[in-house]
Order: C-alpha cells, then sequence, then structure tokens
C-alpha cells in the first residue's frame, strides 16, 4: 500500500527497492489525483508532499534518497522558474518532473535548461502519466516531442543557461531572499519573514547584485524576468488528470 507522509524528524523504513516520492503541489485535489496514479502504479512507493517551495526545500532537507520530485511550476511564494531551480539545486540527484499546465515552448526550454528530467502537462491521461513516470524512475526523460527544437524553446534554454551561470554561485539563503526581491517584498518584509535583521538582508542583497552584475534591485528584478513567465498567472485547477476514455 503506498505510504504518504507529512514531514517527519526521521524517514520512516520503506520497503528495500519502493520509490520515495515528493509532490510539491498547492492543489489539493490534483494532489490527490497524482497520489493516486502513483499509489495504482507503485502500491511500494513513498509519498511525501509539500504545498510551497520553502516546504519542499524542507522535506528534501530532512529526507534522504528521494527518487522523484513532481512539481508544478505556479506555486505561491515564487516566481517563474527560479522555485524549479531552488528545489534542483537542493536535490541534484533526484530525478525532478515538471507537471504544469503551461504548455509554452519557451517555459519548456527553460525547464529543460534546469535539467530535469521530464515535463508532462496536466491534461495528460492517467494510464499516459503512469507509463511516463514508471520510464522517467527507470532513466528515461520525458519531454514533449513538439518542443524539443523550436526556435521559442532555444531561447529559453539559451537565456536559462545565461542566469545559471550567475545563479550557481548562489548560496540557498541568497536564492530566497532574489525569490523574494522578484516578488516585490522590501527588506524590513524579508527579515520578518526569514527572521533575520534588516542589516543582514542588505548584505544579502549587495551580493546578490554583485553576483548578477547589476546595480539595482530593479535590474534584477528584470534581468531574472527571463525565468518569469507570468507570477500572477495562477489560476485554480479544477480538474484531476484526465480520465481516459
Amino acid at each position: 500500500m503506498t505510504t504518504t507522509a507529512p514531514l517527519a524528524d526521521e524517514p520512516p523504513l520503506s520497503k528495500a527497492g519502493a520509490p520515495r516520492l515528493l509532490i510539491v503541489e498547492d492543489h489539493p485535489l490534483f494532489r490527490a489525483a497524482l497520489i493516486g496514479v502513483i499509489g495504482a502504479e507503485f502500491p511500494d512507493a513513498e509519498v511525501l508532499q509539500a504545498t510551497s517551495i520553502d516546504g519542499a526545500l524542507d522535506v528534501i532537507a530532512a529526507r534522504d534518497g528521494l527518487d522523484l520530485i513532481l512539481l508544478d511550476l505556479s506555486m505561491p511564494g515564487t516566481t517563474g522558474l527560479l522555485g524549479a531551480y531552488r528545489v534542483r539545486a537542493a536535490a541534484p540527484r533526484s530525478a525532478l518532473v515538471i507537471v504544469s499546465a503551461h504548455d509554452d515552448s519557451r517555459i519548456i526550454g527553460g525547464a529543460i535548461s534546469l535539467g530535469i528530467s521530464g515535463f508532462i502537462p496536466k491534461s495528460t491521461p492517467k494510464v499516459e502519466l503512469a507509463r511516463l513516470l514508471r520510464g522517467i524512475l527507470e532513466g528515461e526523460v520525458c519531454l514533449p516531442t513538439r518542443f524539443r527544437d523550436t526556435a521559442a524553446a532555444r531561447k529559453g534554454q539559451a537565456e536559462t543557461r545565461e542566469l545559471m551561470q550567475h545563479l550557481g554561485q548562489f548560496t540557498a539563503q541568497q536564492l530566497r531572499v532574489l525569490d523574494m526581491i522578484c516578488r516585490g517584498l522590501q527588506n524590513k518584509h524579508i527579515a520578518y519573514e526569514l527572521d533575520i535583521s534588516v542589516t543582514t538582508v542588505k548584505v544579502h542583497v549587495s551580493e546578490i547584485l554583485r553576483k548578477l552584475g547589476v546595480r539595482s534591485r530593479t535590474e534584477a528584478i528584470i534581468a531574472m524576468s527571463k525565468l518569469d513567465f507570468g507570477k500572477h498567472d495562477h489560476a485554480p485547477v479544477t480538474a484531476s488528470p484526465s480520465r481516459d476514455a
């Protein structure tokens, strides 16, 4: 039987060879649908859950050996692909799969540059979704064929690779501060959210600007807009993965 678990201090014992998956999805209906698909295909799997990027990072820090992370791009508390980058940086050995309602070639191209193992539309039928997840756990890479070599996808990949060269210099805390800057938070609000002093925030901001090669917060936001496919594009999901005809 599939085990679903919240964040805990110590991971429970799991059966040898049973996959451990993390679902990062804030919509409860779609999250439940994913759990159902995984439970039917992998009865012994351990399924962990997070409803935000910060929550996902907490799970990653507490649990070793995640085989697969399923991530929705449109998550609260982050902008564009920056949240996916933070997850990728925190779990470089885990297979990362984007499960998203977005189907723009430029977005998918940018996601590919993060080293993802798959990009699966939320409209994918359940049987097909299960097949794709099994293939990914066996080492396959699943990307929509129509997006692999389009001009928009290539542009998205080039822009993301350029930014990744800068972001690779950032600490985890600096990435979190950068995400908050892109969301429009001021220093005192960032200090409150992270429970640190305003002086410490200013130090982080100075380092962020230096590493991005920009002179102001505005320039930083403009630079990061290449990863932002619409921070206000967070429409509610009312349907689970498509039922098979």
